[in-house]
């Protein structure tokens, strides 16, 4: 198992915290995901993004959960044999795992790459697969924490913090 971790330096200090604790959200939603399912693909981030609407949360932070949520939520219809997403929101962030059936990632560092994809011919002929997934979640994320191996299923988490 490999693990992966990237760090929004202004938030580190806080997300390291936030790791090391086990603090409790205030609100949960799951969501389970089917392989290859294009035509529900994206309910589960549009669900999220909704509900921190109600919240209040700011349309900067709502754009950016949103990105990172949809390009993980997709290379789960797209790449994985299906997985869960848990959104838990807490007074000052949003924490999502995105977990997969596998069949995991061989090079995380490859993977990072913009314009590095494995999709299917099937998955690109759907209009995805440019290989922009992973770096869009990156940058739209204050953590972003990977581990996957070959062969096994892969678990992606992020943290967005909310503007003060």
């Amino acid at each position: 198992m490999v693990e992966y971790w990237h760090y929004n330096p202004q938030h580190e200090e806080r997300s390291k915290e936030f790791f090391s604790g086990k603090e409790t959200p205030e609100m949960q939603m799951d969501f389970e995901i089917a392989e290859k399912d294009f035509i529900h693909s994206g309910k589960a981030s549009s669900a999220n993004k909704a509900l921190l609407k109600r919240l209040g949360v700011d349309s900067d932070t709502l754009r950016r959960v949103a990105i990172a949520s949809y390009e993980a939520e997709i290379n789960i219809t797209a790449h994985a044999l299906g997985g869960k997403i848990f959104c838990y929101i807490h007074p000052d962030l949003v924490h999502i795992i995105f977990s997969d059936y596998g069949p995991g990632l061989k090079d995380i560092e490859q993977a990072l790459i913009p314009g590095f994809s494995t999709a299917s011919q099937l998955v690109r002929e759907m209009g995805f697969g440019a290989g922009l997934g992973l770096p869009n979640i990156k940058k739209n994320s204050d953590v972003l924490h990977i581990e996957s191996a070959e062969n096994q299923p892969t678990k992606l988490e992020i943290l967005v913090h909310f503007k003060k």
